[in-house]
């Protein structure tokens, strides 16, 4: 698919979809003018054959909840296209909503489709992680909610570490540069928390209250 110059839309040919690049600085309705204008006009050719995978890409933007439902409105009502993956502008979590605990840190949220959170340091996650959301860090990650998304301990090679949720169900886990399968469709989940980790070079899941048989010093929540 070849790719067109543009002043608010790109659209770029992939090897198994294609991206919608927005422009991140002028006025949401150019914005939506452009691409309705594209889908109808000049890009009509997309629009037919196979299904095709859209990834949505939208810079620095911030977009509200309502911008957000008008394009994925747009692109979903039109021909073969499915959009896959929406990428937005994730702000700097606000100073009061991060806290430094020793060396553990504490953080409140959702991670939602297409957010990506990276830490250094043990990580306390107290919300849910969404499908499509991806939390990484260094060290351990505890999800006091559910984990349906994807999480990634470990990233800089430490095997020596878990992945805990309150409900687990994630798309994949990572723990350094092991990667594990996701769980067949229709398997049921335990209701109580449980925890990833390596054993051998082969990733485990057990309930959280046998965490303490990996011999681990878990002091980096003392005072938490």
């Amino acid at each position: 698919m070849a790719v067109k110059a543009s002043r608010f839309v790109t659209i770029k040919g992939i090897k198994d979809g294609l991206t919608f690049q927005f422009n991140d600085t002028c006025d949401f309705e150019d914005l939506v003018t452009e691409l309705r204008f594209k889908l109808e006009h000049t890009h009509q050719s997309i629009l037919t054959g196979p299904l095709v995978h859209v990834d949505i890409r939208t810079g620095k933007r911030q977009l509200t909840e309502e911008q957000k439902d008008t394009l994925l409105d747009i692109l979903s009502q039109k021909g073969n296209l499915l959009v896959r993956s929406f990428e937005e502008f994730v702000p700097a979590e606000p100073e009061p909503e991060v806290y430094d605990r020793n060396r553990v840190r504490i953080v409140t949220g959702m991670v939602r489709s297409g957010q990506v959170l990276q830490y250094e340091g043990p990580i306390l996650f107290l919300g849910d992680v969404n499908a499509g959301g991806t939390i990484t860090s260094t060290d351990d990650i505890y999800i006091l909610g559910s984990l349906r998304g994807m999480a990634h301990a470990g990233i800089n090679g430490n095997k020596d570490v878990v992945i805990a949720a309150s409900f687990f169900s994630p798309t994949q886990l990572r723990i350094a540069d092991l990667i594990s399968r996701p769980p067949d469709e229709g398997e049921s989940r335990e209701s109580h928390m449980e925890f990833a980790y390596l054993q051998d070079g082969v990733m485990k899941i057990d309930k959280i209250a046998n965490i303490a048989r990996l011999g681990r010093d878990f002091n980096v929540f003392k005072g938490v």
